[in-house]
């Protein structure tokens, strides 16, 4: 029984604590340009996942491209598909693409 406990209790840590995130489409841009989060001090790129407003992190600040291109990150909204780890209020995603 005592086992069974820890199991159910590992298994609700892990959940809790760490979100996976597989292959999802989620709205990308700048934390402080396009999101206007006040705590931002610099521009980042951020996602937005079932509501709630996550900084990216885990990939090279290339993969997103120019922020301040015509039509970068700080600019405009895009639609990207990221795979990763929600943990501790960041995400951190071991794939992002944008899509059309």
């Amino acid at each position: 029984m005592k086992k069974l406990i820890m199991v159910f209790m590992l298994m609700f840590s892990v959940t809790i604590f760490a979100q996976k995130i597989q292959n999802q489409t989620v709205d990308a841009a700048c934390g402080k340009c396009i999101f206007k989060l006040k705590s931002d001090k610099g521009c980042a790129m951020a996602v937005k996942i079932d509501g709630k407003i996550y900084h990216v992190e885990g990939l090279d600040k290339k993969t997103f491209g120019d922020a301040h291109a015509a039509d970068g990150y700080c600019k405009m909204m895009k639609k990207a598909v990221v795979s990763g780890e929600i943990k501790k209020d960041r995400f951190y995603a071991t794939s992002f693409k944008y899509v059309d």
